[in-house]
């Protein structure tokens, strides 16, 4: 995993800058695109994947004329991991470098943090992760999965495979609150136990006292919803312990930060996720998108995670409304994300839900294997049926709130 992303990107600068010089003159001012996304901090292990994807994504849209004729200008604000600093870029995004549109936020907090900002000030947001459902904002487009896409079908899967009692530790803000129990939801509904739920806070490193209680309890596997770096010690411990070779564990959240590339087999092998998106997926359009990816960022970049597929196939139903509306006007946009906008992407058909501004998409179960994610099993356009249950702007336009489902 040698990858010197600064080394590649003084390279390429000078071609790219060149390519620009002789480009066509673009008909008006660029367009402005906000990546407002963690580049450093406890965090970037995630951000950084992210901004690689919105970037070739809008390199891409340039190279192929713009849009309306016009350049697109991406303008990237790192928070460093820090809540404040997303307050602070989502007002200068809105108000000094009035952008069309912003794509960012990582957890869930962050979020939260950024979204009413961008409503005070009618700015177009766009949150390409995976989270945990709920949110109803017309302003806002949740492009990432949710429970119901992806704890849903990784659950029976899991105990069919190992067993019925499931052992919950997450982490401890709404993302790993609210999954947690959609986690214990399904297990009860397909006849299991859940002895314990155990949350972490996202500066956490020691947890040896964690391993031995879950030692105690024998549970037939172990449901993971932590994140962040420091949650990476988890693994570790756990594998130290000789745990991972005893009770085998399943997540929503791990490899989104490539964690199985930082960690060795022998601490992560064997571990079951589910997500919209594998880099080794099998269809023509995700392997064009590979190539063109490794030919801008390098043939060894580690791995194109769900979380960089999200933020790419994000940018990519923005740009598709713009084309529709022949506008970026934000409720000229919304309108045509609203009439179903679908989009061929490299996970597979991808089309937003105008009733939640959420997606219905492909998810995969996957296994962790040598540093690799081998995918097992499909599940082809999954509705956001969680969210739908009690979100629909259609009929409640103006309705503007996250939603704790009743579980």
């Amino acid at each position: 995993m040698k990858v010197n992303r600064r080394s590649f990107l003084q390279a390429t600068a000078g071609a790219a800058a060149a390519g620009a010089f002789s480009s066509p003159a673009w008909a008006e001012d660029p367009i402005n695109v906000a990546s407002i996304h963690d580049l450093s901090g406890g965090l970037d292990i995630y951000g950084k994947p992210m901004v690689d994807a919105l970037t070739l994504a809008v390199e891409e849209a340039n190279a192929a004329g713009g849009l309306l004729g016009r350049q697109i200008k991406l303008i990237n604000y790192d928070t460093q991991s820090n809540m404040q600093l997303y307050t602070q870029f989502a007002q200068q995004a809105a108000l000094k470098d009035k952008v069309a549109v912003v794509h960012g936020g990582i957890t869930s907090a962050s979020r939260e943090v950024i979204r009413p900002v961008l409503d005070r000030f009618k700015t177009l947001y766009f949150y390409n992760t995976q989270y945990e459902g709920g949110v109803c904002d017309r302003n806002n487009f949740d492009t990432g999965v949710t429970p119901a896409q992806t704890v849903e079908k990784l659950v029976p899967y899991a105990m069919k495979k190992w067993g019925k009692k499931v052992y919950v530790i997450a982490a401890d803000y709404n993302y790993g609150q609210i999954t947690s129990q959609w986690v214990k939801k399904y297990v009860l509904e397909n006849g299991g136990e859940v002895p314990s739920i155990d949350f972490f806070p996202l500066d956490v490193t020691n947890f040896g006292p964690t391993v031995s209680k879950i030692q105690a309890a024998k549970p037939d596997f172990v449901w993971s919803a932590l994140v962040g770096g420091a949650h990476i010690s988890f693994y570790r411990q756990w594998a130290a312990a000789g745990m991972h070779k005893s009770i085998p564990m399943a997540s929503t959240t791990f490899a989104v930060g490539n964690e199985h590339i930082v960690l060795s087999p022998e601490e992560c092998n064997g571990m079951l996720i589910c997500y919209n998106y594998f880099q080794d997926l099998k269809n023509p359009t995700n392997a064009a998108f590979v190539s063109s990816f490794h030919k801008r960022f390098g043939a060894d970049y580690p791995n194109i995670t769900e979380l960089a597929m999200g933020t790419y196939q994000g940018f990519r139903l923005w740009a598709e409304a713009v084309k529709k509306a022949s506008s970026v006007d934000r409720m000229k946009v919304i309108e045509a994300l609203e009439t179903g906008i679908s989009i061929d992407a490299p996970s597979g058909k991808v089309t937003i839900d105008p009733p939640t501004h959420h997606c219905v998409l492909d998810v995969h179960i996957a296994e962790v294997k040598d540093k690799k994610l081998n995918v097992l099993e499909d599940f082809p356009q999954q509705k956001p049926a969680d969210t739908a249950a009690v979100c629909n702007l259609i009929k409640n336009p103006n309705d503007n709130q996250q939603y704790v489902i009743k579980i």
